[in-house]
Order: C-alpha cells, then sequence, then structure tokens
C-alpha cells in the first residue's frame, strides 16, 4: 500500500498540429473543404484535450506544430514539436517527460477516447508489472504509446524507423516493444480519424462530444466519400 501510495503520476503526452485549413486533417479534402476539416480536426482536438485534463496526471504536455488557440484548457504545458517524419517527432515528444514518472503518448485523431480507458491502467494500483501501455488502432497503426520508464534513447530505440500510417505501422512497434522484452498492457481498440467514413463512425460512437456536434452542421460535396 505504501508503495502504491508513493508511485507517481503519469506525465500525459498529446501530439498534435494547430488546426489550420489546408494543413490539418488533408486526406478529409475531398469531400470537405480544408475549412471543414480544420473544424473536425479543432473539435477532435479539443475533446481529447478536455478528455485528458480529467484524468489524473501530474503534468499534461501538449506538443504542438503551430500555435495554441481557444480550444487550449488550463493546465496545459505547450512545447513545439521537433523536425522530421512522425517517427522521430513521437520519439522525441517522450523527451520532455522525465524518467521517474509513466508517461502516456497519444494524438488527436482519437476524440471517442473516454478518462476511464486511460485513467484505470494508468493508476498506481494497475501498473505493477507493466513496463509499456499499447493503444491499437483499427487501420493497423495505434493511437496511444505509454512507457513506464520514459527515456529518450528508448523511445528512439522503439519509434525511430518504425513505419507510419501504413497497416504495419502497429505490427512493427510491438515488434519493438518485444525486441526490449518489455510488459505491455493493451489498451482498447479505436479507430482514428483519417477518412470522410471514420468521420462518421467515430461521431457516432461519441454523439455527444464536439467532434460529433461539429459533423452535424458540415454539408458535404454530394456524392464523394472517403
Amino acid at each position: 500500500m505504501r508503495a502504491v501510495l508513493a508511485a507517481p503520476p503519469p506525465t500525459l503526452l498529446l501530439i498534435a498540429k494547430a488546426p489550420v485549413p489546408g494543413r490539418v486533417k488533408t486526406r478529409l479534402t475531398p469531400p470537405y473543404s480544408p475549412e471543414q476539416a480544420a473544424a473536425l480536426a479543432e473539435a477532435a482536438l479539443a475533446d481529447t484535450l478536455a478528455t485528458l485534463s480529467t484524468v489524473p496526471a501530474g503534468r499534461r504536455l501538449l506538443v504542438l506544430d503551430g500555435e495554441a488557440g481557444r480550444w487550449l484548457p488550463p493546465g496545459w504545458e505547450v512545447l513545439p514539436q521537433s523536425g522530421g517524419g512522425l517517427d522521430a517527432r513521437l520519439a522525441a515528444a517522450f523527451a520532455h517527460a522525465g524518467p521517474t514518472a509513466p508517461a502516456l503518448l497519444l494524438g488527436m485523431d482519437t476524440p471517442q477516447v473516454t478518462a476511464a480507458m486511460l485513467a484505470e491502467p494508468l493508476a498506481a494500483a494497475r501498473r505493477g508489472g507493466v513496463d509499456a501501455w499499447y493503444g491499437p488502432a483499427a487501420d493497423g497503426g495505434f493511437w496511444a504509446l505509454g512507457l513506464a520508464r520514459p527515456t529518450p534513447a528508448l523511445a528512439r530505440r522503439l519509434l525511430l524507423g518504425v513505419p507510419m500510417s501504413t497497416p504495419e505501422t502497429g505490427p512493427a512497434l510491438l515488434a519493438r516493444l518485444a525486441a526490449e522484452y518489455l510488459t505491455v498492457s493493451h489498451l482498447p481498440l479505436l479507430t482514428d480519424v483519417d477518412t470522410a467514413t471514420e468521420v462518421d463512425q467515430v461521431a457516432a460512437q461519441a454523439p455527444d462530444s464536439r467532434f460529433a456536434a461539429c459533423r452535424r452542421t458540415i454539408v458535404r460535396t454530394p456524392g464523394v466519400t472517403g
């Protein structure tokens, strides 16, 4: 019991792009206009920030490409993303988390995520024997990665060179985790929003979210799907 009480709260890392038309969610255009795609991105980002704000944490870090806007709630530190490909930027994000507390990194593409999905597996009483947390995405990628003892070197070994945004992304990362002999706790399977079809699926899964409300206000280009 004493060890559980002394366990440090986790660091939550959210890697995101500022929702600027033409720079975010470009795969949604068409059927959405760049402005509509940016509105959906902002809603997804706001939902994710709001959810993570309710998860017990020692620090909440937004690793951002761009400038923060009105969607940023209080209690978040904003740090710039590094350069390089997505694998390098994900690895570099972990460098902002100290090695003495677990860190969980996720993106802005799963506005349906709930606080319980994260708070329960990250609770001190549930962390014993766990080295990493892995959230699989329906497209074969991953929506979350957590490390019990995050270090920049470990993050680089796990992420650099992993092919991103392909059906092999998740299996490649799981193979890296296995090669490091890490005990992995699996989070729920979620759909991340990359296509118009996935917009509809995720909005239906979280009907009370900002994301779903935004989707309901948008009229898409007729006859175009994604």
